[in-house]
């Protein structure tokens, strides 16, 4: 994940390795360090929203509180679920890709990119400032 710098902050990057489990109602992400030392794990369920780190389980009102607590800026957990099957959200009115001839789409202020699908990578980029970028590297069966 990259964030851009505004007027007002410094650009940040960070790189980690996730495994995204579960369904946008029920699940767990868990983060970890490109050498496999595990950082965080969020898990939600119906009413409950928690992050577990080496400090203990810290609850949340909602999956934008914990993505913004753990990453510094809020991810739409919910869509990454769809995103990462290299298709919209369900949960929101989405638009193809802006004639540059990349495969992808736009969703809830988000530009995803399908462009190397086929050799296992999706990349999505906030609209809105900071401007933020995540790629994906996925493992296939």
């Amino acid at each position: 994940m990259q964030v851009d710098a505004t007027p007002t902050t410094t650009a940040r990057s960070l790189t980690a390795t996730f495994d995204l489990q579960g369904s946008p109602e029920q699940g767990t992400l868990d983060m970890s360090t490109p050498l496999g030392t595990v950082l965080a794990q969020a898990r939600w369920a119906p009413g409950r929203v928690a992050l577990v780190t080496s400090k203990g389980e810290t609850r949340f009102s909602s999956l934008d509180e914990l993505t913004r607590e753990l990453l510094g800026e809020s991810l739409p957990v919910a869509a990454l679920f769809d995103w990462l099957r290299g298709r919209p959200w369900s949960g929101a009115d989405s638009l193809p890709a802006a004639g540059d001839g990349d495969r992808g789409f736009r969703q809830l202020g988000w530009a995803v990119s399908l462009a190397r699908f086929d050799q296992g990578w999706v990349s999505a980029r906030r609209d809105q400032a900071p401007h933020v970028t995540v790629r994906a590297k996925l493992d296939r069966p």
